[in-house]
Order: C-alpha cells, then sequence, then structure tokens
C-alpha cells in the first residue's frame, strides 16, 4: 500500500524487541476508524475490535450496512476481504478497496472517545537484566480483558479477570493505578518475580532541524 510504505523508526537506543515491535503496531491498529471514499463522499468505518497473533475481529460498515468477520493482520496492516487498512501512528489510516478492475482509497480517522476506556488498556514494555517485558492488553469488556505476554522469553495468550486496577490471568498479574507505569507480576515455578513497566507510546516525528528516520513495513516484519 504506497500510501503507507513508511512508518516512523524506532528511536535508536531505545533497544525495542521484534516482539515488542509487533505488539505495538497490532495495538496501533485496535480502534474504530472512520472517514468516507474519495471517489464518492460515502462514509466507510473499520471498528477492529480484538486481535489475537496475525487474526482480528472486525465490524465493516459500507453502503449503509455492517458486517463482522474475521481479518487477517500483518505489521501495521490488516486485511478484511477486499479491504486493507493500514496505520503509521495509531491516529490516521489509509483504507484501500481492490476487488478486480473497481479501486477506492479513503482517509480515516481513529476515534479519540476513551472516556469509557480502561487505561490498563494498551502496550507495557520493560526490561531487566535478564531479558524485555511486553504486555498487551488489547481490550477490556466488563471484567474480562484480552491479553498477550512477553516475559524474558516467555509467552502467552489468553483471557484475564479485571480487577479495579489490574488484570489477573493465572501466571501473570499487571497493575497500574495511574495507566502510565505498572508493576508486573510474574510466577516462575515456585518463584514469583515483579517487574516494572510502562505504557509504550509510539515515536513521533518532529519538526526542524531534525527529524525522523523511516523503514519500510516489510523491515519491521
Amino acid at each position: 500500500m504506497s500510501s503507507i510504505s513508511s512508518i516512523p523508526a524506532v528511536p535508536a537506543g531505545s533497544q525495542i524487541s521484534k516482539v515488542d515491535q509487533a505488539l505495538y503496531h497490532q495495538s496501533n491498529l485496535i480502534g474504530d476508524w472512520k472517514g468516507s471514499w474519495t471517489k464518492n463522499g460515502q462514509a466507510v468505518e473499520l471498528d477492529v475490535v480484538s486481535i489475537k497473533n496475525g487474526t482480528a475481529t472486525v465490524n465493516y460498515t459500507h453502503n449503509g450496512y455492517t458486517e463482522r468477520g474475521t481479518a487477517t493482520v500483518s505489521q501495521n496492516t490488516i486485511t478484511y476481504g477486499d479491504v486493507t487498512l493500514g496505520t503509521r501512528d495509531g491516529t490516521k489510516a489509509a483504507l484501500e478497496f481492490a476487488a478486480g478492475t473497481a479501486t477506492q482509497s479513503a482517509i480515516l480517522t481513529k476515534s479519540t472517545s476513551t472516556a469509557n476506556q480502561n487505561p490498563l488498556v494498551g502496550n507495557w514494555i520493560g526490561s531487566t537484566a535478564s531479558g524485555s517485558v511486553a504486555i498487551q492488553i488489547q481490550s477490556i469488556t466488563g471484567n474480562s480483558a484480552q491479553i498477550q505476554y512477553s516475559i524474558l522469553g516467555q509467552t502467552g495468550q489468553g483471557t484475564g479477570n479485571v480487577y479495579a486496577h489490574a488484570v489477573d490471568l493465572g501466571n501473570v498479574l499487571i497493575s497500574s493505578t495511574d495507566g502510565v507505569h505498572a508493576t508486573v507480576t510474574y510466577k516462575v515455578g515456585q518463584q514469583t518475580l515483579s517487574l516494572a513497566v510502562k505504557k509504550f507510546t509510539p515515536p513521533t516525528t518532529t519538526t526542524g532541524t531534525s527529524t525522523a528516520s523511516t523503514t519500510s513495513v516489510d523491515q519491521l516484519a
């Protein structure tokens, strides 16, 4: 997709692993994307409800009706049937439709309403002398949370239980009171480790004398 062929590179020295990058890209895709087709001005919407590994649950609204289905996720793009959405920063996205010779394109904006969003939702990353920590809380509905994690080389995913300011997934517990800093409690055998993590926010492009470098989507695979 030419309109999203590059995204800001991870700043040098940040030591973000490829696993962390993948979680970051997936988190950027989650949300309700709205806009209109450039050719006819009709409204189009792609609501990315949740992502697990390389698949996502989406609601696709076009031509006045909504269909729900499963999409394919690849790096910072998501494909559902004949439409593909990609985003650089998790705020603006390019949507392209292609079926035979028929094509359409649109620029979508993610809904900014966060009034009811639990501050635990997002990417949490950190590191220790033993390795990196990356936890992605994809969504929270009621007392259930969709979560993926990579902790010191161990990975997992599932549905966790939400308790006030914490999400519990059996051997992994993450808690935060400010939505920025969190503590991860992780059980390894008979040991319980406490690890500090911080919510990951995307790098921004600076203006003036300094600009962020870019890299192709394929290079971030």
